[in-house]
């Protein structure tokens, strides 16, 4: 077989992880900047912000980035006439938005115009991004990353740190960095070659609409399972609670830059594989790395949680540990189901995604109902793993319609008994023996996947 396609996945790999370094380790770093410069309960509203504009993003777009990306990767269609619609799309959502916000100030409804601005902002940011990708312009993808980034960070400690302007400092600073990002792509990438006002194909509008339209309801419910949790500590345990919940969330941001990193290259790579005669050989040899390196990670996070947390946060938050593993958990098996939810992109079955999106949606609404009044924040971490669990599990099954991927189940086994007995021995045991377990367990970790450790380091080396 080939190496080709694994050492384009491992360059492509190289290539997210510059540019996913700053555009998500940003949030991880800054937070001694954010936790002494913001009140709980301000840190708690620019987490709502953002996720308020995660749910929106796809409605408001017709989720057409997703397209512009399978289209404009297909051999079969022009390029230009995919870019053109994309923009088009979100041109047209821009200029609505955009006097809906005007209305807001008028009305002095602040929160709903900071949600506004960003929302177009981010809009054309995805959308470029998405296109730069599908061209092959990789490398412009990672030093845009590392531009956002910096941007991010230089502006924050401007307004934040230098004129004291609190939330409307982070806002601010959010909507320049992504304006100035956004302004680097277009010419850099030279995307203004690809814009066709007067060629603009109906018939491939109606085709991309088809493929995007399934995935708006998909992001939703997948919003849902991943971000509903907030707004449910809003309620039952207040904007403070959910500053402490927000800082929690960002340690995962550890696994979850990780993850991006592999991620955006594997879209990539499923869909170029997907009508090779030697796909389920290779999605089988990828996934087995895969999840094999996250639970690594997640382990390795896990030893390092307590120390970490001292170092980067005010003592304000330094509670915010307790809540971090159960997060852990939600992300190692949000990243396991979106491998699988991968097969369904390549083979244009975006419908496929909806049934079990909707399924861990529901479930996580429901959990969150029950577990939040009964254990506070640890109710919403628990929600949130057990949600994207019965995702992943379930996707496993139905993709066997699309891909048949040999799974390791007992070595998958033996990774959640040591990584729960990790996740234990952190509430239960304190000081020295703490740490000695953490060790302990963080290198049976390392020997049960030890033969992942070895071919990864092979393929490094080579």
């Amino acid at each position: 077989m080939s190496e080709n396609k694994y050492k384009k996945l491992f360059n492509n790999s190289i290539l997210f992880a510059i540019g996913n370094f700053g555009s998500k380790f940003i949030t991880f770093f800054m937070l001694p900047l954010y936790t002494y410069q913001l009140s709980q309960a301000d840190y708690g509203i620019t987490d709502l912000i953002q996720t308020t504009v995660s749910l929106l993003i796809p409605v408001v777009t017709l989720s057409v980035f997703d397209a512009v990306l399978r289209f404009a990767m297909d051999k079969e269609y022009d390029r230009k006439k995919v870019f053109s619609i994309g923009v088009y799309i979100t041109f047209v959502s821009s200029l609505c938005l955009s006097i809906i916000g005007l209305i807001c100030l008028a009305f002095n409804e602040k929160y709903v115009f900071y949600v506004i601005i960003i929302l177009i902002i981010q809009n054309i940011q995805v959308l470029f991004s998405q296109f730069v990708k599908a061209i092959q312009q990789v490398k412009l993808f990672a030093v845009n990353g590392i531009l956002l980034s910096f941007l991010t960070a230089l502006f924050n400690i401007l307004f934040l740190l230098v004129f004291k302007m609190e939330l409307d400092g982070y806002i601010l600073a959010l909507f320049l960095a992504n304006l100035i990002s956004n302004l680097y792509l277009f010419f850099k990438g030279n995307l203004f070659q690809y814009i066709e006002w007067k060629n603009i194909s109906k018939a491939l509008l109606v085709d991309m609409t088809k493929y995007s339209t399934p995935l708006i309801p998909n992001s939703i419910a997948w919003w849902v399972t991943n971000a509903v949790s907030r707004y449910f500590i809003l309620i039952f345990l207040g904007p403070s609670a959910n500053g402490i919940f927000a800082v929690a969330n960002k340690i995962p941001t550890l696994l979850s830059v990780l993850n991006s990193v592999f991620f955006q290259s594997w879209q990539m790579s499923a869909i170029e594989e997907n009508n090779s005669g030697e796909k389920e050989h290779f999605y089988s040899t990828v996934y087995n790395l895969y999840y094999q390196f996250l639970f690594i990670s997640t382990s390795g996070i896990l030893l390092i949680l307590k120390p970490i947390i001292i170092m980067i946060v005010s003592p304000e938050f330094y509670i915010s540990w307790k809540y971090v593993p159960l997060l852990l958990l939600s992300v190692l098996y949000s990243s396991l189901s979106g491998f699988f939810g991968q097969f369904y992109i390549a083979a244009k079955k975006t419908k496929g995604l909806l049934s079990t999106t909707i399924l861990g949606a529901i479930i996580n609404v429901l959990m969150n109902v029950i577990l939040i009044p009964l254990f506070g924040l640890q109710g919403a971490a628990l929600s949130s793993a057990i949600s994207f669990f019965v995702i992943w599990i379930f996707r496993i099954r139905d993709t066997k319609k699309i891909v048949k991927i040999n799974i390791n189940n007992k070595n998958t086994l033996f990774n959640h008994v040591f990584l729960i007995f990790q996740i234990l021995s952190l509430y239960v045991l304190d000081g020295n023996v703490m740490f000695l377990s953490q060790i302990l367990l963080f290198f049976i970790v390392l020997i049960v996947n030890r033969e992942t450790i070895i071919k990864i380091i092979k393929k490094i080396v080579n």
